[in-house]
């Protein structure tokens, strides 16, 4: 029988990061040598093992948890030493943190015997340099000898990658087992104190981090709801730790996609964090959009997935390569159906939050390509909508952010084939066309007119094709068209990405409100991937029944601004709930159980976590909760705060709004107070009231 390699299990490791080093280990605080465990560097494993000892004995395990933004704290007892007694007198902890070029860790052996405790303490270590897709295949690849040409140190080189681990008054054994160790001799009641750190040189990594702190701003934030306040400072701690530079441009920082997967430059995902951070200020959006506007499309290229103006998917350092799944991606891969509108609208909205005109005017020439792009290469047949398909049978089969080979099924639960035209992307599109008309309008550009009779006429083919019949719940958007123009007729998340882009109508927005309200989509903690309806329902599908953090966030934050206030209250509640019992860091995506199930999300085993646009949601979610949405351009902001009787009253210091400090107060009345509004711009009020479109989850 063939060997299956499965993808390693994640849900209960222990991560820290500091991009682009990032360290996965388990609870106790060991990294051992299997799975995903290990330390990792711009998608190498530079460090595959890292187990504490004291006297060849493990600490037994005992707590963990942060330390500070970028380190963990773990605490261990070693019971076989001091003092007899059910009591335990020897303690061990354990504190790591990542740093931008490798790792240090702090190993403290506390005693409180009344005698003497004399041990060896000793970290066993391992590297093997492989490859992040390598890891990710679940395949395993072959330690590298370590050296000791220094006392107290180790290394490791290979592929033009050297790591050296130093411990501070260690002893170094090199050995087929690399070992660091220390004696310890302490009086009674004593502790001593033990450094070891590890340090990469990585010349070829294509990602580096940012030199300088992060720009944004790190709002005051006080809530009746604490959970929104626990769940904003840990996210903000993260997104610190995912900042990320081309070494060639270090002013431009972006946020790699997420830990360990994606710990690099991914269009999509960075351009909606940047997105979602907009309320903290427009220098994260500035230098996301400067760093892909760089590697923009020039050429037809078949092979990467490159056409003239067309946005990045990924950056890595070499081939991707999953040999189980047949999938090879290029160093440089543009297989993406919608960074390139998605790129357009951080733009246009970073353009409303105040990004000033000698930041988007260098710009404009970026734009009129994507919009280029968006004309002459995003619709293949020339049926008036944007499709895709891989030519290459090793790319990725589906290019929406609904990525996995298996995302886009009927209702029965069959396959669509490509070419695949999909419902949020022609919302995507109409709203590039709509944002860059205004953009060139705004800069004495020409070519507006002819963008908004494009976003015309595609909401009315999407008016013409995308509708079908939902039965008993009524009418509704599909998830997509097939090969022969067959709506798959799925009810997913996707319809809700189209509120906020204009392509629906007010009733037609108000429809797909109440569709996704429906317990069958929103009945877990969130907003689940496809409805339980379907075939195809899995609560532990990638994307056929999982909930997506950042998913259900910009569903939820269009609800808000659309006025359906019943619904994005529904959502909120469920991505709260789920934050608790991720200790505040929500992953990647998680199970979409039914929140009755076990009162609590079952974890996706394989989900990232950190991951940038969940972390942003939080951004997303106190955005929502204020109903701040400012038009610096046209000199207003209006409110439409979610915060009030339900979620509670809402009081953040620090919003910024064209590069002033702004604060909103919400009272639990749900009335509003805004200061600090720059003298050029005004507040739209009264707020509008809210829509019908009752949720049917109970909160």
């Amino acid at each position: 029988m063939t060997e299956r390699h499965l993808q390693p299990l994640l849900h209960d490791l222990v991560g820290v990061v500091h991009a682009p080093t990032s360290a996965l280990g388990d609870r106790a605080g060991q990294i051992r040598p299997a799975g995903v465990q290990g330390v990792f560097h711009a998608d190498a494993r530079v460090l595959s093992r890292a187990e504490l000892r004291v006297d060849e004995r493990e600490p037994e395990a005992l707590t963990y948890g942060p330390d500070g933004p970028h380190g963990a704290r773990f605490v261990g007892l070693a019971r076989w030493l001091g003092d007899p007694g059910p009591d335990p007198t020897v303690r061990v902890e354990r504190v790591r943190r990542a740093g931008p070029h490798g790792l240090d860790e702090e190993v403290r052996v506390v005693s409180t015997a009344t005698t003497p405790v004399r041990a060896t303490v000793s970290v066993d270590l391992g590297c093997d340099l492989a490859p992040i897709e390598v890891v990710k295949s679940g395949a395993t690849a072959t330690p590298i000898e370590a050296k000791a040409d220094q006392p107290g140190e180790l290394s490791w080189s290979a592929d033009g990658i050297t790591v050296t681990v130093t411990g501070e008054d260690a002893r170094a054994h090199p050995g087929r087992t690399p070992r660091l160790s220390w004696p310890v001799d302490l009086a009674p009641g004593g502790a001593v104190t033990l450094r070891w750190g590890l340090r990469v040189d990585d010349p070829r990594a294509v990602v580096a981090a940012p030199r300088a702190e992060p720009s944004w701003s790190r709002p005051e934030v006080r809530a009746d709801d604490r959970r929104l306040v626990r769940l904003l400072d840990r996210s903000l701690d993260d997104l610190r730790g995912l900042r990320l530079t081309e070494p060639a441009a270090p002013g431009d920082v972006f946020l790699g996609a997420g830990v360990p997967w994606f710990l690099t430059l991914f269009g999509r995902d960075s351009l909606w964090a940047a997105r979602m951070m907009l309320p903290l200020g427009t220098e994260l959006a500035a230098g996301t959009l400067r760093v892909l506007a760089r590697r923009q499309g020039t050429r037809i290229d078949p092979t990467t997935g490159e056409a003239p103006g067309k946005i990045l998917h990924e950056l890595r350092r070499h081939e991707f390569a999953l040999g189980d799944q047949g999938l090879r991606l290029p160093p440089a891969y543009y297989g993406t159906v919608d960074a390139t509108m998605l790129w357009v609208a951080l733009l246009h909205d970073a353009w409303r939050w105040g990004l000033t005109a000698d930041e988007v005017e260098p710009l404009l020439p970026h734009l009129e390509a994507a919009l280029g792009w968006l004309g002459e290469h995003a619709d293949a047949d020339g049926d008036g909508l944007v499709e895709y398909v891989d030519t290459t049978g090793h790319g990725l089969a589906n290019q929406g952010w609904k990525d996995s080979g298996d995302a886009v099924r009927f209702r029965d639960g069959r396959l669509a084939a490509p070419p695949i035209a999909l419902a949020e992307v022609q919302g995507y599109a109409h709203q590039a066309a709509v944002n860059g008309a205004d953009l060139l309008d705004a800069f004495d550009r020409p070519g507006a007119d002819r963008w908004r009779g494009y976003a015309e006429r595609l909401a009315a083919r999407f008016r013409a094709t995308f509708w079908v019949d939902g039965g008993p719940a009524g009418p509704r958007p599909a998830l997509a068209l097939d090969r022969e123009k067959r709506p798959v007729d799925a009810l997913t998340s996707n319809i809700g990405h189209l509120l906020g882009t204009g392509l629906l109508s007010g009733e037609e927005e108000a429809q797909v409100a109440r569709l996704l309200t429906g317990d069958a989509l929103a009945g877990g903690f969130g907003l689940r991937t496809m409805s339980t309806d379907d075939a195809g329902f899995s609560p532990l599908s990638y994307h056929c029944g999982s909930i997506w953090t950042h998913d259900t966030a910009i569903v939820l934050a269009g609800l808000a601004r659309a006025g359906f206030r019943e619904a994005a209250l529904g959502l909120a509640e469920g991505l709260l709930g789920a934050a608790e019992a991720f200790d505040h860091r929500l992953p990647e995506l998680y199970g979409g159980d039914d929140r009755t199930l076990l009162g609590r999300p079952v974890p996706y085993p394989a989900a990232c976590r950190p991951q940038a646009w969940s972390a942003a949601a939080a951004v997303l979610l106190l955005q929502a909760g204020a109903g701040l949405h400012p038009d610096v351009p046209n000199g207003r902001v209006a409110l439409r705060p979610l915060a009030g009787p339900e979620l509670g009253a809402l009081t953040v210091h620090g919003f910024r709004i064209a590069g002033a400090p702004v604060d909103v107060q919400v009272d639990q009345a749900g009335r509003a107070t805004v200061t600090g509004l720059p003298a050029t711009l005004r507040l739209d009020l009264p707020v509008p009231t809210p829509r019908s479109a009752p949720t049917l989850v109970p909160r």
